[in-house]
């Protein structure tokens, strides 16, 4: 199977945002993409503010895009995440949507673990605007590969990855909107990592460069084996990359490193 990327500087602007979109899906499909995954909040990203007005629900504008360019290409398409807003609720939540050829909602997954920090004197609050998930996603891709599915803050947390391998995740999607300093200096760290632990592939595609309100992504979108190499890492521009995920590789890993057989859950004193 061959996984792509797609890195992206997205804004407040959403029909440039999704015009982008589509050209570098297209471009990953024409390098021979069965999976493609787009970065976090693709469709906007900007102030709460605007992000909050722009909030769609799932049979909004993006997601229909995802899904008729998805049934147009054959492909398997991870619509990164949306602001979606839902009926019912103040706040809007942070949410991956995964369409498979068909064109049809494969699965949704809304982000976990909100992203109420300060990086360089800069504080975000996304649990201000955005309500988190309760729901741990294992998607399937064509010929019954299964897909876990993260967005972005949720690869600081290894024992979430951890369920999704056992739950028996061979490919894994972070799409991301990292800052620039959290890039710098744990992005690939963290990722390369989350393969190894898990010896799954990991597809990361991130946001690269400005947005509103004077905030900045760090790019180097990544695929990554389940023996913690880099197959494929985006330079510092809108792009799209692609790899070829083996899973032959994954299960030769899995053989000879058998570590999510060893696990001692018996003595943990959680079952996992």
């Amino acid at each position: 199977m061959r996984a792509g990327a797609v890195q992206l500087n997205s804004t407040e602007d959403t029909d440039r945002n999704l015009e982008t979109a589509d050209r570098l899906v297209r471009e990953a499909a024409s390098l021979g993409a069965e999976l493609v995954v787009l970065p976090e909040k693709w469709s906007v990203l900007g102030t709460d503010e605007q992000m909050t007005a722009a909030a769609e629900p799932l049979d909004g504008r993006c997601i229909s895009w995802a899904r008729s360019t998805a049934r147009e290409l054959g492909i398997d398409l991870v619509a990164g995440s949306i602001v979606e807003r839902i009926d019912g609720r103040e706040n809007s939540a942070n949410t991956s949507v995964h369409v498979g050829p068909d064109g049809e909602i494969r699965a949704v997954y809304r982000k976990l673990h909100m992203f109420d920090v300060e990086v360089d004197g800069v504080v975000y609050a996304e649990s201000a605007s955005e309500d988190a998930g309760d729901e741990v996603v294992v998607s399937e891709l064509p010929g019954g590969v299964p897909l876990g599915m993260s967005i972005c803050y949720d690869v600081r947390f290894p024992e979430l990855y951890r369920i999704l391998a056992v739950r028996g995740a061979r490919v894994v999607t972070v799409p991301a909107a990292f800052t620039l300093a959290t890039t710098r200096d744990h992005w690939e760290v963290l990722l390369r990592a989350r393969a190894i632990e898990n010896q799954c592939f990991v597809v990361a595609p991130n946001q690269i460069g400005a947005h509103p309100p004077g905030n900045r992504a760090g790019g180097r979108s990544l695929i990554i084996d389940p023996w913690g190499l880099v197959l494929a890492s985006a330079p510092d521009t809108e792009t799209a990359i692609v790899a070829d995920l083996d899973f032959d590789v994954l299960d030769g890993v899995r053989r000879r490193i058998p570590a999510l057989e060893h696990r001692r859950s018996d003595v943990y004193g959680w079952k996992l």
